[in-house]
């Protein structure tokens, strides 16, 4: 009887899956359409110094959004956080957008990741109070086939758009269409509020900011770490105690045991940081590489992407069809190993000067691992979760991400900087994320807990 209503298109469902799905939408063509620009944009702003700080820069400043919105969330409900997410991120559009040198565009970068990062865990918040478990699969797998017309369109529009106009337009662009897609949630939004004033609100959790906080300055650092000159050994040692100190700061973001890969929650939570560190990490190298070593224009260089985005959605959509057919362990396992393969392809076409068509028909496998591991991580961070703490986990899961992304990019700008020849270059980066992706396959079998043990909490 209630069978017509399971549908995530269908009432009272329809207009949030639809503005949820456009927000998603937005901020994919913008990961996209950016990673393929950016290249161009490093030249004309002389910024080649700072390229992997414009991406690990937002995902460093993304966690500490996210730790605000998912104690904001936990507080009084995710519509005030969501609102404030996206007035964030269309600032650090207008500031990204209207620069004119690369340190005002990293500028806007920060303020575009920390509205970003609060986006990401509103929107998860939104779903867990809005649909019933049972469409969880969908709705995550509808945030995922999201990215199939950004992937089809956005790095090619980037590429013309940055040709025939400017880069600045990539940016601007995108400004216009955030709002409507907010206002299409905001009816459902007014009913998510606490609805008990004697239903007991969590504290601020002052302290979680501060460590977020300080995990964000530790990604920071690590960037510049490569500019250090006080002695020989100054760089390394800096590296280093940053990668420490982004450790020991996320530890009371994430759920007990994470770091430990503790079977169970904290497992899923530390394999979707692996996973996503090793994917990006490469990613943002591939249309830099074809530009300057493949000699590919910016408009072609930008469709290495659109393969892995399109594998990524169908991926995506075949895992939520098959339900529970296809086990957890399976599904995330299966993923961790495609996207390690992809990534060996494009170290193996680099190192030996294979053609670059091995290394973007590779990344279509990476595409359709993360379609496989991505969505089922994000329904098992749920299922772990109460509603006292899925504002806490839903934030773990992208503090994961972006941390691990954060801490990826900035570790492989280091590689891409330290090294004699592009090429070298290149190799060094695609060999260290090779090993991110080890991690990942070697944790991913963990994300099943033992049977009797019960969902891990903050």
């Amino acid at each position: 009887m209630a069978e017509p209503a399971a549908n995530i298109l269908k009432r009272p469902y329809r207009w949030v899956t639809i503005g949820a799905c456009a927000l998603v939408f937005l901020a994919a063509f913008e990961s996209l359409a950016v990673t393929t620009i950016m290249p161009v944009v490093s030249r004309e702003l002389d910024g080649a110094s700072l390229y992997a700080l414009a991406f690990a820069g937002p995902l460093a400043t993304g966690v500490i959004g996210m730790v605000a919105a998912g104690n904001w969330s936990d507080r009084r409900g995710p519509a005030a956080p969501l609102f404030a997410s996206v007035a964030l991120f269309v600032v650090g559009l207008l500031i990204a957008g209207t620069a004119v040198s690369m340190p005002l565009l990293v500028s806007g970068r920060l303020v575009q990741g920390l509205g970003g990062g609060a986006l990401t865990v509103a929107l998860y918040v939104v779903v867990a109070r809005v649909y019933p478990a049972v469409l969880h699969p969908g709705i995550f797998a509808a945030f995922s086939a999201a990215w199939v017309i950004p992937s089809l369109v956005g790095p090619f529009a980037a590429g013309i758009v940055a040709q025939l106009l400017s880069w600045h337009w990539v940016f601007l662009g995108v400004v216009g269409l955030v709002v409507p897609a907010l206002v299409m949630i905001v009816p459902v939004l007014r009913g998510l509020d606490r609805q008990s004033p004697d239903a007991d609100v969590p504290p601020w959790a002052v302290g979680r900011l501060g460590w977020a906080g300080l995990a964000a300055l530790a990604v920071l650092g690590l960037n510049l770490s490569a500019g250090a000159t006080f002695f020989p050994a100054a760089p390394a040692v800096l590296a280093a105690a940053a990668v420490v100190v982004a450790l020991l700061a996320v530890r009371p973001l994430v759920p007990g045991g994470t770091l430990l890969a503790r079977r169970g929650l904290p497992s899923v939570i530390l394999t979707r940081g692996l996973a996503g560190a090793a994917f990006f990490g490469a990613e943002v190298y591939l249309p830099y590489l074809l530009i300057e070593e493949y000699a590919f224009p910016p408009t072609f260089a930008g469709l290495t992407l659109t393969g892995g985005a399109l594998a990524w959605a169908g991926a995506a959509a075949i895992q939520g069809r098959l339900g529970a057919r296809l086990t957890h362990r399976v599904a995330v396992w299966s993923g961790a190993v495609l996207v390690l393969g992809a990534i060996l392809l494009a170290l193996v076409t680099t190192a030996l000067h294979w053609p670059a068509a091995v290394a973007i028909a590779g990344w279509i496998f990476a595409g359709g691992g993360m379609g496989l591991l991505y969505p089922r991580l994000s329904v098992m961070t749920l299922a772990l979760s109460t509603k006292e703490n899925e504002g806490f986990n839903s934030s773990a899961m992208s503090i994961s991400d972006s941390l691990g992304g954060a801490l990826a990019l900035a570790a492989t700008g280091i590689v891409f900087a330290a090294s004699t020849t592009t090429a070298a270059s290149f190799s060094g980066v695609f060999a260290l994320m090779a090993v991110v992706g080890v991690a990942a396959v070697a944790v991913a079998p963990r994300v099943s807990r033992p049977v009797g043990q019960p969902p891990a909490g903050q």
